[in-house]
């Protein structure tokens, strides 16, 4: 009797072992199941594991979003997903190497589905897509993959990329033959405009915006093609859509004008490499980065937390002047939007001197950090707690530094504070184009006459005859990598 019980207690762990095996060991990953609660929120909800999914990534919020259209063919949101590592800086990625994590529009496609990646299972986002190809932007293999490791990549924990993973699989399954990501600095809010409205990326991302106010007023992915060096999101859409988004974009610039002329303090955030979600932070300094990487990390490689040194506290925050020049610099609590201003509302003034001689030095070229490859000790991150005082001095962070906005002659003294105030709304939803595209070459100089989009199947659009170009690519192009991240 007790060697039958005995025989009966092995055979059970042995199938658990199996089991546990079987979640990251070969062809297995790429049957990861959707968790039961996930299904019990999705009925809840109104969706299916078969409708078409849109993906939504915020670096500076640190979150992606998962959203799911439901049977009245609008999109909503099913999850958030917070995010444990991101590297690099807000603002698009250009060339190999310089740590940024992409900012677009992208298309998702079952080539780009990897389920032998060595963390965990991953996807391509597909960049360089059309947009970032036409400025001769350069990288490869930027993926959303496990593992808390960021070298211009999206990271999530192994359990969160295996549910998203999952996610997208069954979308793609039931027919959905492009998934959208949108990848965005942060969200499209009047608070975070107002902030950043002297951003040196504010024409790229006020582009970007032009897509997020049509999926925020539609609930419907928006159709994406580019031309002229810039995202056109609206060909074909019914003039009623169109009268909408524009009228939300209106609103927005008068909460921004709103805001600025309280005194909402233009910044720019300077990241030491990145950030991480709030929530894996304080697993980082209650524990270390050994810590961290357990809880992240139980079936991609074993690279270890990326920079955890840059991650234990906020980021720098430069205040602008009128002209876009930097004035002053405090070191905030977190990237939040209360953090900050906190920061800059217990800083000292500076006076006009001190504007002066901070506005005078050209760009400089900042000092690369070296990538960390092993954990710290619990001692070493809690020593780094993210509450820095204002005015702290600042350690190099792992960029090259924008060049700052030309130089222009100054409003005159006599214009009233709230006109000065209205002048920042065109920045807001206007048609500027970003800086570069005057250098570059206008896409539809090189590409079919044929406007094409990157959603899942859906009623035919009226065509516009712009030329326009694909942001999606051949499945050759983004074929599974075996140790690809």
């Amino acid at each position: 009797m007790a060697f039958k019980h005995f025989a009966l207690v092995a055979f059970i762990a042995l199938s658990l072992g199996a089991c546990e095996e079987d979640r990251y060991r070969g062809a297995a990953r790429h049957n990861i199941p959707i968790p039961s609660a996930t299904y019990a929120l999705m009925s809840e909800k109104g969706m299916s594991k078969d409708q078409p999914i849109l993906i939504r990534s915020y670096k500076k919020e640190s979150e992606l979003e998962i959203w799911k259209r439901k049977a009245d063919g609008q999109y909503a949101l099913l999850k958030t997903f917070p995010m444990c590592r991101w590297s690099g800086q807000l603002g698009p990625k250009v060339r190999e190497g310089d740590r940024m994590a992409p900012e677009g529009f992208y298309a998702i496609t079952p080539a780009q589905m990897n389920p032998n990646s060595a963390y965990y299972v991953s996807f391509n986002m597909g960049y360089p897509n059309a947009y970032d190809r036409s400025y001769g932007r350069t990288g490869a293999h930027l993926m959303v993959h496990g593992a808390c490791s960021s070298a211009g990549c999206y990271s999530m924990t192994d359990d969160q990329i295996g549910e998203i993973y999952a996610l997208v699989r069954e979308a793609q399954n039931a027919g959905q033959k492009a998934v959208q990501m949108q990848a965005l600095p942060f969200r499209m809010t009047p608070e975070n405009l107002a902030k950043h409205r002297l951003d040196s990326n504010i024409a790229f991302w006020k582009n970007l915006k032009e897509g997020t106010d049509y999926f925020e007023v539609t609930k419907d992915e928006p159709p994406v093609s580019v031309a002229g060096g810039r995202y056109v999101f609206s060909n074909g859409s019914d003039s009623s859509v169109v009268q909408a988004v524009q009228q939300k974009r209106q609103q927005d610039e008068v909460q921004v004008a709103a805001l600025v002329a309280k005194g909402t303090p233009a910044i720019k955030l300077i990241y030491d490499d990145g950030d991480s979600h709030a929530s894996f932070k304080r697993t980082l300094v209650a524990g270390g980065s050994d810590s961290l990487n357990r809880t992240a990390t139980w079936a991609s490689r074993d690279v270890g937390v990326s920079r955890p040194d840059a991650i234990t506290s906020g980021p720098r925050v430069l205040v602008l002047d009128n002209l876009g020049k930097p004035k002053a610099e405090f070191r905030a609590a977190s990237a939040d939007n209360d953090a900050v201003l906190a920061a800059v509302a217990a800083a000292p003034e500076v006076n006009q001197t001190e504007t002066a001689s901070i506005a005078k030095p050209s760009p400089t070229k900042l000092e690369v950090q070296p990538r960390a490859v092993t954990g710290r000790p619990a001692s070493a991150a809690a020593t780094q707690v993210a509450k820095a005082t204002a005015g702290a001095a600042a350690a190099p962070v792992a960029i090259d530094a924008p060049p700052a906005p030309a130089a222009t002659p100054a409003a005159p003294a006599a214009v009233p504070f709230y006109q000065r105030a209205l002048s920042f709304v065109p920045l807001i939803g206007g048609s500027q184009q970003p800086e570069q595209a005057q250098e570059a070459t206008p896409v539809a100089s090189v590409v079919p006459d044929s406007p094409t989009n990157i959603r899942a199947p859906l009623p035919p659009r009226r065509a516009t005859g712009l030329r326009t170009s694909r942001l999606d690519q051949s499945d050759a192009a983004y074929s599974s990598q075996p140790v690809t991240r």
